[in-house]
């Protein structure tokens, strides 16, 4: 008999990343809310590469941040290198990058989830989701314990009836050796839910003794830390960090991967799954850029109490014998010794195209789906939409109007969107390329786009959107000022300029034209600005930024507008497409599937036309007309 515990008002399967974001969000909305993992030794894993953020991934974790999450908070605690990438570029591919220490990381924020109010954390596999009249209802364990909810949020990661392969050895577990989810699918596609198989791997780690330094070339972190929270100061985190260390494979590494390239599961079919385009195997990268003469491998260490590294860009399912050889063929591995082997893991996840922007499922209502579940890959991605999920279940559940970012106002928004618009046929991964307004969603401004937000959910407490509004208000009075600030072709001024590699003025000039110059910023030109007043390092890099782009941003603002509109275009949620005659077939099938919410959103779907988007306005022209009458 089985039994029947409390109600509640959400339930989160699986606590990685995903959930954990997830379930945070629900309880700090006071919701009453369980969290279920197969492991306690689980929550917040990080079962491949041991850092946060790096390009496009620092902006979604700043985000994160920004609407009232934890990933920012937890990183900035358990660091061991910090790194802005890409500071040879322009401000909008900016991304902060921090190696972690893997096994303070989880503690961390376990503990998070166990001193949260309105949060239980339960170690148990769940078998099924029960629903009445497609709604929800609860869900039941392996033991056969029934927990009556009114929202479930899966986010069981790489877990659902995942295996392990490397050669020809195939392990039936989850990553790191835990225990997979073996039954859930079944009751998932009972629910007419369409599912997936994706593949992900992750590189050997090595013992660090016995490796050889000297051959590598050192990667230390930044002397000046950039925190991902911003309710840090960098001064409060700065700590001594740990060097990460550079290779290259060689000719010789190639050639043993070619010559035992028939025994990767890749090539025998022992691999059914679709892997990450962008996150390649070493094997996979040898054959397909084989014009390369080598490869970058960074020597990453996996946190302060241990001796293991992680040994990124080689990735590989080859079998351990091929392994060893392979990594000793490296220039500072030649006596490598393995303390885990390298694998593939195959998992089953869902097609995302049965998702609304909110992250709930079309045909059964209560039932949210968030991480790598929904086809992404990445930590990052994955508690991106754990965060959207818990907040949009949390609106539903309080009556409340959920949240749904679109692609001019978060990276957030653009993860969400490709997935529910875009044939996902392998893992997702972001990109600032993805971004098409990327010089407004940069990481440096992503509280000032969504700390509103995140006080208007109710994740952002008083004193965190009062400084917000204070910070908004001196950006906007220091930038009046500098274009109002006007500097005369004084001797003094033309020596400071000379001095900066900058041409003299020929004529006077406001502060503010200045800084649009290449050459000079904000900071440089401090002896020439005689009522500058003290203003906070976030501040003054708002003000270098908005000045100095400001022709660009101002025409990426007009094109967000022209966006708008087409956003601002709704599709009723009950339109037949089928009855639109002049639709192309295609155009009928993949709206039908689809089912966009916006002519904005219809036009972003592959197989949809320009000519098909003319004829959908047209008759929604009709369609609307009719209902006014």
């Amino acid at each position: 008999m089985s039994y029947v515990y409390e109600d509640y008002d959400v339930v989160v399967i699986g606590a990685g990343h995903a959930g954990c974001e997830a379930a945070l969000a629900c309880a700090r909305l006071s919701l009453n809310t369980i969290i279920f993992t197969v492991s306690m030794d689980s929550v917040a894993l990080m079962p491949c590469n041991p850092n946060i953020g790096g390009t496009s991934k620092g902006h979604l974790v700043r985000e994160i941040d920004a609407l009232g999450g934890e990933m920012g908070r937890n990183i900035d605690k358990t660091y061991i290198q910090s790194k802005m990438l890409n500071l040879s570029k322009g401000p909008a591919v900016h991304s902060l990058r921090a190696q972690a220490d893997k096994l303070e990381y989880s503690h961390s924020m376990r503990m998070v989830l166990e001193n949260t109010h309105n949060l239980t954390l339960r170690q148990a596999e769940i078998t099924e989701i029960l629903t009445e009249d497609n709604r929800v209802t609860g869900v039941k364990t392996y033991s056969g314990s029934i927990y009556p909810c009114k929202a479930v949020i899966l986010c069981t990661g790489t877990y659902l009836n995942a295996r392990c392969i490397y050669g020809d050895i195939i392990h039936e577990s989850g990553p790191d050796g835990l225990q997979s989810a073996l039954q859930l699918t079944d009751c998932l596609k009972k629910l007419g839910i369409e599912m997936f198989r994706f593949k992900t791997g992750t590189p050997a780690r090595i013992d660090k003794r016995s490796i050889d330094f000297s051959k590598m070339e050192e990667q230390k972190g930044d002397e000046k830390i950039v925190p991902f929270s911003f309710t840090n100061k960098a001064k409060d985190i700065e700590k001594d960090q740990i060097s990460c260390w550079l290779t290259y494979t060689t000719p010789k590494t190639h050639e043993i991967i070619n010559k035992n390239i028939d025994r990767s599961p890749l090539y025998t079919g022992n691999i059914k799954g679709t892997g990450a385009r962008y996150c390649p195997s070493i094997e996979d990268k040898v054959v397909r850029f084989a014009d390369k003469e080598r490869h970058q491998v960074f020597i990453e260490p996996e946190g302060k109490y241990t001796n293991e590294m992680y040994i990124s860009g080689m990735s590989t399912s080859l079998p351990e014998d091929v392994q060893v050889e392979m990594y000793r063929s490296v220039p500072g591995l030649e006596k490598a010794k393995i303390v885990r082997n390298a694998y593939a893991i195959e998992y089953d996840c869902i097609n995302p195209a049965q998702l609304k922007p909110t992250l709930e499922l079309r045909n059964i209502e209560g039932f949210f789906s968030a991480g790598q579940f929904n086809g992404s890959s990445g930590y990052e991605e994955a508690a991106a939409q754990g965060l959207m999920a818990g907040i949009n279940a949390s609106m539903k559940i309080l009556g409340k109007e959920q949240i749904v970012l679109d692609r001019s106002q978060a990276y957030i928004g653009v993860l969400i969107d490709d997935l529910i618009t875009k044939e996902t046929m392998e893992p997702y991964r972001m990109m600032t390329s993805r971004a098409e307004y990327r010089l407004l969603l940069r990481q440096d401004n992503a509280d000032l786009r969504l700390t509103k937000i995140g006080y208007q959910v109710g994740l952002i407490d008083e004193d965190r959107y009062q400084a917000l509004l204070m910070k908004e208000e001196r950006i906007e009075k220091e930038i009046k000022r500098l274009e109002s600030t006007i500097i005369g072709a004084r001797k003094e001024v033309q020596e400071i300029l000379v001095n900066l590699n900058s041409t003299p003025l020929t004529t006077a000039c406001s502060l503010a034209e200045l800084i649009r110059r290449p050459e000079l910023n904000y900071e440089v030109l401090k002896d020439i600005d005689p009522l500058r007043e003290e203003l906070p390092e976030d501040v003054i890099e708002q003000v270098n930024i908005n000045i100095k782009y400001e022709g660009y941003i101002v025409r990426q603002k007009r094109q967000v507008e022209q966006f708008k509109k087409q956003e601002n275009k709704k599709i009723p949620d009950n339109l037949d497409y089928n009855l639109i005659s002049s639709l192309r077939i295609e155009a009928k099938q993949k709206l039908n599937k689809f089912r966009p919410v916006s002519i904005g959103q219809a036009s972003r779907i592959s197989g949809v036309s320009p000519a098909d988007i003319s004829v959908l306005l047209v008759y929604l022209m009709q369609y609307n007309a009719k209902e006014r009458e």
